[in-house]
């Protein structure tokens, strides 16, 4: 029983998994600019369109309120899946989200998905950044996988292995997104940050992505491999190449 991931680009990762077709934080706009309170720029385009990834029985949505997780292309996707799951703020603002609030659980088909904690930037972020949520899916027989969303936080990480401590596959949401809300303090995990949550996590393979095609991306890919390569954990990373299905579990 294998995984296959196919990252679109920036948070937008389609998964394969227990006879699933499993989309994150959809984005398929061309590169663009967002105003808002702190205006974002798309830097890259989709590695595959929409059209390409065929029916989709489930999206991960782990916020609606920024467009570098949900942007127009995205939001017009929602009616087209089966199922979208997201926060219960999610829930409330779109009528294609059914909300689930932490450590609350809803079976689709074989797959039992838990929400998740995740903090948005430093603790008390939340006041500034809104709800976010992070997923775990579990299905007998298959790896267990942990899709972060956009968490800054390895203390929520540490909440989260302690409730699931057999984490096969965790797709980290890295890249040091910063666009200055909080000063120096990122939005998402960095490098080091994504290296202790690997750390915690143990044996789980590490799939980062939101790490690439915008410009509020303080790191590189670059530094996320030398972390890991020079702390001696190169081998639990799977970076994947945008618009190239490859198996990770």
């Amino acid at each position: 029983m294998t995984i296959s991931a196919l990252l679109v680009g920036g948070p937008t990762l389609h998964l394969s998994y227990a006879g699933l077709s499993i989309l994150t934080d959809p984005t398929f706009d061309p590169p663009g600019e967002y105003p808002g309170g702190a205006t974002l720029y798309k830097l890259t385009g989709p590695a595959v369109a929409a059209s390409a990834l065929g029916r989709l029985d489930l999206i991960l949505l782990s916020h609606d309120q920024h467009p570098d997780n949900l942007d127009r292309a995205g939001r017009e996707l929602l009616p087209s899946a089966d199922l979208v799951l997201g926060t219960p703020e999610s829930a409330q603002r779109i009528p294609h989200v059914t909300g689930l609030a932490p450590w609350e659980r809803h079976d689709v088909a074989s797959v039992t998905v838990t929400a998740v904690p995740a903090v948005h930037g430093p603790e008390g972020a939340e006041a500034q950044s809104g709800t976010v949520t992070g997923f775990v899916l579990e299905a007998e027989g298959w790896p267990t996988v942990y899709v972060s969303g956009d968490n800054a936080s390895v203390d929520v990480v540490r909440e989260i292995a302690s409730r699931f401590p057999r984490i096969d596959v965790a797709v980290l949401f890295a890249g040091a997104a910063n666009v200055g809300r909080f000063g120096d303090a990122d939005l998402t995990l960095n490098a080091r940050t994504a290296l202790e949550a690997s750390e915690v996590l143990t044996d789980a393979l590490v799939v980062p992505v939101h790490a690439e095609g915008w410009f509020h991306f303080s790191e590189t890919l670059e530094r996320l491999i030398g972390m890991f390569d020079h702390a001696g954990r190169g081998d639990r990373l799977r970076v994947l190449v945008p618009g190239e299905r490859a198996v990770v579990a």
